[in-house]
């Protein structure tokens, strides 16, 4: 390895790397701000004009782009050699190159004109060109693989597998680079554009996918995505799906309150004075179904409550974080996944589809809670229904949703009929449901399950209204004396 090109805005580690490779023994060419750095740290190095005998143009557009440059990067050595030879082309070994940072830029809502001076054109071009040519080329684009970049310079070169392993990870940055471009200028006219990228990194396989003749991978370096047990096994595909579907409705109480998840829906929510009370009152909601859920908690866990969490098998337990007693007691069950809960992600809702993806995004809304009945609901039944409605947004339809004041009592899922729900989620009830108040994911086209739910105790109900027949359920309700209240907004969940 005889010359490297050095290049890049984030300066991270540069002059580190630069004196090991002119320790090394290599030659560098830099130019602009990378030049700078090298010049100011007396690190020798040749400047790109001088190399190429072209000076930089047009405020340093245009300066790496000249056929010294990449016939040094895509010269095939033995292949090339003579013609390289006869215009005086260097062979490039090595190519340092990080991009005009434009995905920065765009998050900060620059105006569109100065914007587009951080779309790097030199950068990618010169990644492309060595990452085709990595037979002989190597190419580095991230500052955290610097430290690789040295071990193997001081081992004599980097390996064809190695340089193999860096030109997929240059491709994906290019990929990655123009998605965003592409991306942002599309977003500008504030609708989904006709082309939709999206790329994902730091992909991980899993053991198999929702049943075990399947594979499957996790992708993602933020939010549940990117979430490793502190503790136990692996976590699965349906693990990361019933995480996220816990998390998503934990984030909607502020005050202490315990998720617990199965199959992706919620069979247990309630809030408490504290944590563990909490906790043990949400797995009484159906203790059945506990076992083997996820369980997700708005507060740190402590030894007492990593005691009762260990008295039941749970698949996985998330929280903000675990107190060192916790875990020692936590333990003692090795196979129990024990994770941080993350920071939330804002992010478009992607699902895929033969042949394609569904994309789904929810701007900010206001519901317009409205007493329709002739009785408004008592403060107890409109912390019932607050409840209740707050679960019903994140379990599978057609949902219905028994609650009091502190806890689900009833949860029917997933089911095709709405009356169905409700007979389900009377079913499963841990107790007596008198004075409960109800709760349905979208509107009740009939009074039927008014009816069912009136008959089980429940004294409130709230749904989204919008029925043809809302005024026949609203009789039914003040037939029966029930307070009711439409939100104006359905909350489906397929």
């Amino acid at each position: 390895m005889k010359w490297a090109l050095l290049s890049v805005w984030d300066k991270t580690g540069i002059v580190d790397l630069a004196k090991a490779l002119v320790e090394s023994g290599m030659n560098l060419l830099s130019s602009g701000g990378t030049g700078a750095v090298l010049k100011e740290a007396h690190i020798p190095f040749t400047e790109v004009s001088a190399y190429t005998g072209s000076p930089e143009m047009m405020g340093g557009r245009l300066k790496t782009l000249h056929p010294k440059i990449h016939g040094g990067l895509l010269g095939r050595r033995g292949i090339d050699d003579e013609v390289m030879a006869e215009h005086g082309i260097e062979a490039i070994d090595l190519l340092v190159v990080n991009l005009y940072p434009f995905e920065m830029m765009a998050a900060k809502a620059l105006p569109l004109p100065d914007l587009i001076e951080y779309i790097d054109i030199g950068g990618p071009a010169m990644i492309r060109a060595a990452a085709k040519n990595y037979h002989d080329v190597a190419v580095v684009t991230d500052p955290s693989r610097y430290g690789t970049v040295i071990e193997a310079v001081k081992r004599g070169g980097f390996t064809e597998d190695e340089r193999l392993v860096l030109a997929k990870m240059a491709f994906a940055r290019t990929a990655s680079y123009d998605a965003a471009i592409s991306n942002h200028l599309y977003s500008l006219e504030g609708s989904f554009p006709p082309v939709y990228s999206v790329q994902f990194r730091n992909g991980r396989t899993l053991r198999y996918g929702e049943n075990p003749h399947q594979q499957a991978a996790v992708y993602g370096e933020s939010g549940i995505a990117d979430q490793e047990p502190l503790q136990g096994k692996q976590m699965s595909y349906n693990n990361y799906l019933d995480l996220n579907a816990a998390v998503g409705l934990l984030r909607e109480f502020d005050g202490p309150a315990a998720v617990i998840v199965k199959h992706n829906n919620p069979c247990g929510v309630s809030i408490g004075e504290d944590i563990r009370a909490a906790y043990l009152s949400a797995r009484e909601v159906d203790p059945q179904s506990a076992y083997g859920s996820v369980v997700t908690l708005n507060r740190e866990v402590d030894a007492a409550l990593a005691e009762d969490l260990c008295g039941t098998f749970v698949e996985v337990v998330a929280a903000p974080s675990f107190s060192p007693g916790a875990l020692v007691i936590m333990q003692k069950k090795e196979n129990m996944r024990v994770l941080v809960l993350p920071a939330p992600v804002q992010a478009d809702e992607v699902r895929s589809i033969d042949g394609g993806l569904l994309v789904q995004r929810t701007p900010p809304h206001q519901e317009n809670w409205t007493v329709v009945s002739e009785r408004e609901p008592t403060e107890e039944e409109m912390q019932a229904l607050r409840l209740a409605w707050k679960v019903c947004k994140h379990t599978k339809s057609n949902t219905i949703i028994f609650a009091d004041q502190t806890r689900t009592l009833g949860i029917g899922a997933g089911q095709m009929s709405r009356v169905d729900s409700a007979k389900i989620a009377i079913e499963k009830a841990a107790g007596p449901l008198n004075g409960s108040a109800v709760a349905s994911d979208a509107f009740l086209p009939f009074a039927d399950t008014l009816e069912v739910a009136a008959k089980a105790g429940a004294t409130a109900l709230i749904q989204p209204g919008g029925s043809i027949r809302d005024d026949e359920v609203i009789a039914a309700a003040n037939k029966l004396n029930i307070a009711m209240v439409f939100t104006g907004t359905r909350y489906f969940r397929h």
